[in-house]
């Protein structure tokens, strides 16, 4: 097999931002998996209308193949959540090419009706696809939802998978590019079938929390939390999730290991759950387990904190065996040490 079409369906409701911070995946890049550089896995094509170079009819036309079977093996990517259309009574929230026989849009649901039942797998990629995001929060006129509320969570591709879901708002561009390259190594053969959690996301990626992997975790331990922003502390008593959030952004980063949420002071607001955005609102108010647990820790942190600078500045001075220090030098603590 020397080729694997990727066909990415943008048509759901969505910012797009999935697609632009694909761009900025370095492990790998999507040049790498273009050019096919991994030995043993095939090269990918995209069908991306950002990446393409047909556009109109003759775009939609490898979708329309794709849903026909007449592709061969594919791997679907969603972007977007899934609109509830059966209760309009004319036109549609969401579409994506545009119906011969009756010239109005094709809806988005009729797309992953029929793309979903030929293809070889199916990635939800951003926290829209995978659970409704902001478009299904509470209230909204759309009725959106997830690609696994909409196929149903025990619908699985040819393949045997269920959905593979890739949330954050927007997706964590080295996760995505690097589960894609995982199916495409199990597709030939090279791995075994993709290891997902209890709600289909990649468990090597989600399996620990933002907090396990944060740059600021030590500051919390320690009880030593900010008050405003701008500072290096512990930002959960300014709104922060990460203690409860599974999301391995504090420890990959964000582009080419560089930023993150938590290590650039933004707090963690929740992308990557389920409950993503209602459970996690008010955004930027202390979370109240924050309130319960900084509490705790705090009286035992300062104690810590406090004997840890006592060992830290003795351990910053050179033996006394080793003669005094010149004067006018001075501790770790800043005190002034008088030889």
């Amino acid at each position: 097999m020397e080729q694997v079409p990727v066909l990415w369906l943008t048509a759901g409701l969505s910012c797009d931002g999935d697609s632009i911070a694909m761009t900025a995946a370095t492990q790998p890049s999507l040049e790498d998996l273009v050019h096919g550089a991994f030995p043993g896995v095939p090269r990918v094509r995209f069908h991306h209308p950002v990446l393409a170079y047909e556009v109109g009819d003759e775009f939609v036309a490898g979708f329309e193949a794709a849903a026909n079977g007449e592709l061969g093996p594919f791997i679907l990517v969603v972007e977007g959540s899934i609109p509830d259309e059966s209760g309009n009574e004319e036109g549609c929230w969401a579409g994506f090419g545009t119906d011969p026989a009756t010239g109005q849009p094709i809806p988005t649901t009729k797309w992953v009706d029929r793309l979903t039942r030929q293809a070889w797998s199916v990635v939800a990629v951003g926290t829209c696809a995978s659970y409704g995001g902001i478009h299904g929060m509470a209230g909204n006129p759309t009725g959106a939802m997830g690609l696994c509320d909409y196929l149903g969570w025990d619908w699985r591709s040819k393949s045997g998978l269920p959905v593979v879901n890739l949330p954050g708002c927007p997706v964590q561009p080295d996760n995505c590019t690097e589960t894609l390259l995982y199916l495409l190594r199990q597709l030939v053969g090279a791995a075994p079938p993709i290891p997902l959690d209890h709600v289909f996301r990649p468990k090597w990626l989600f399996g620990q929390t933002l907090h396990e992997n944060c740059d600021r975790g030590g500051y919390y331990e320690q009880g030593d939390f900010a008050a405003g922003y701008g500072s290096s502390k512990c930002i959960v008593k300014l709104g922060c999730w990460g203690p409860v959030v599974d999301c391995n952004v504090g420890k990959r980063g964000w582009m080419n290991g560089i930023g993150g949420c938590a290590n650039v002071g933004g707090t963690c607001i929740g992308c990557t759950m389920p409950g993503f955005p209602d459970k996690f609102q008010p955004f930027l108010d202390e979370p109240p387990g924050a309130k319960m647990s900084s509490s705790a820790v705090l009286l035992y942190g300062r104690s810590v904190r406090a004997l840890r600078n006592v060992t830290r500045a003795s351990m910053n001075v050179e033996p006394e065996w080793r003669g005094p220090l010149p004067k006018g030098l001075r501790t770790a603590d800043d005190t002034p040490f008088d030889g």
